[in-house]
């Protein structure tokens, strides 16, 4: 049968119902990644697969349970069946015509027999009439995927002739299902892979794109900028209402390219690290030297606990540059800025940044580590929204993750997993 047929059946119809569900069966089997197609021979030994161990445990507690000798999973393709796990027998391929399980894997119920030479199903088949085995008591149960397509079969046997109760036959129908799920799951984990792999290099691309842009925006903004100072100190402007205008001017390109500059950071941040051990204290020596020559900075109290990391230098450096700021800038009105950095050492390195400032509502907290969000509150200063974006990346490239909580008494307290030592 070809995937590809279209002709029409006796009746007039189009490809028949039972050709449809075969295809669909089919793409089933492609779609978990199982032996789906034709292979050179009619059999032997099967194509490579790699098995999962839990499928293979599952066959060993099916013999078990059934008290049979041999057990197998076995796909059932277009023109073969696959064993991909077997215990008491070398996991093998045989053609479609000569599977025993080939003829019940579609009933949708399990098959016990006692002696299957007694069955006319099977009295013929050549694992029964010793053509390639003896197989006498056997038991079959349906493997059917959540979308109804039938895999293949959990099967049991044996060459002596063995009852199988109403308790072996429950057992067995359990490890079917369960054979499904592991199947199932691996199916889904491949797809949730795929997609961050999708994802992963969508984030690349638009980094890439916002480097790009960013440094083509930079130079004309920074001429923008040049020109419209040249203008206020023209005399033929200054005092005049053109002067305020270009002041405007000045201060709006001011701010975008802060915001230019900012993106073009984000961009080139994160990725691949370096690793090195370096102090806390060195790392806020620096910071402190760029972020205390605020105005809103004069007053400001921050305190360190030192102690000794393994991280990226410059971009741990941005990240306690960014929060430090932040603790800065959002700090309570009428209060000095109060500032506490410690890290700590365990299974992962953890910095916390404690700040007692204003605070960040907690339905806020998440969405702030977004890039280009930004909180419109009441006495804030101007930002891009780039800053906690920049943290959670510089996080994300050590291996861990940001997050923002309340500090006791108000504030927010930032935790920096960066990762192992």
């Amino acid at each position: 049968m070809s995937l590809l047929s279209t002709g029409s059946s006796t009746d007039g119809s189009s490809t028949d119902q039972s050709d449809l569900h075969e295809i669909a069966r089919l793409a089933a089997l492609q779609n978990y990644r199982l032996p789906y197609g034709d292979t050179a021979g009619a059999s032997g030994s099967r194509p490579d697969y790699e098995t999962p161990p839990e499928l293979l445990n599952l066959v060993k507690l099916a013999v078990r349970v059934s008290g049979m000798e041999a057990g197998a999973i076995n796909i059932i393709t277009a023109d073969q069946q696959h064993q991909i796990a077997a215990v008491g027998v070398d996991a093998a391929v045989c053609s479609r015509d000569d599977s025993m399980c080939s003829k019940v894997f579609t009933s949708g119920a399990i098959t016990a027999l006692a002696d299957a030479s007694l069955d006319p199903r099977f009295a013929d088949n050549p694992f029964v009439n010793g053509g390639l085995a003896h197989v006498r008591s056997y038991a079959s149960v349906p493997l059917v995927a959540e979308h109804g397509a039938a895999l293949g079969t959990l099967c049991v046997f044996s060459p002596t002739v063995r009852t199988i109760d109403a308790e072996q036959r429950e057992g067995l129908e359990i490890l079917a299902r369960q054979v499904v799920e592991v199947l199932e799951l691996q199916f889904k984990t491949r797809q949730l892979v795929e997609a961050l792999e999708v994802v992963r290099r969508s984030n690349e691309d638009l980094a890439g794109f916002a480097a790009r842009v960013s440094h083509d925006l930079r130079n004309p903004l920074t001429a923008i900028l040049g020109y419209a100072e040249l203008s206020e100190q023209d005399d033929d402007v200054a005092g005049g209402p053109a002067a305020r205008y270009f002041g405007i001017i000045r201060g709006s390109a001011s701010r975008m390219l802060s915001t230019v500059e900012e993106v073009l950071e984000y961009s080139r941040i994160g990725g691949r690290i370096s690793r090195r051990t370096v102090r806390l204290n060195t790392l806020m020596n620096a910071v402190l030297q760029d972020v205390l020559p605020l105005s809103s900075a004069c007053d400001a109290v921050v305190t360190v606990q030192d102690a000794e990391l393994s991280v990226d230098e410059a971009q741990v450096t941005a990240l306690l540059q960014n929060l430090v700021a932040n603790g800065i800038k959002y700090a309570t009105p009428g209060s000095p800025p109060r500032i506490e950095v410690i890290a700590s050492a365990g299974p992962t390195q953890l910095l916390h940044v404690i700040d007692h400032g204003k605070g960040i509502d907690p339905a806020d907290r998440q969405r702030v580590l977004e890039p280009l969000v930004r909180l419109h509150r009441d006495g804030d200063p101007a930002g891009s929204g780039i800053g906690l974006a920049t943290c959670a990346r510089i996080a994300a490239a050590h291996g861990g993750s940001i997050s923002l909580t309340e500090t006791p008494g108000g504030g927010i307290t930032a935790t920096v997993d960066l990762g192992p030592a």
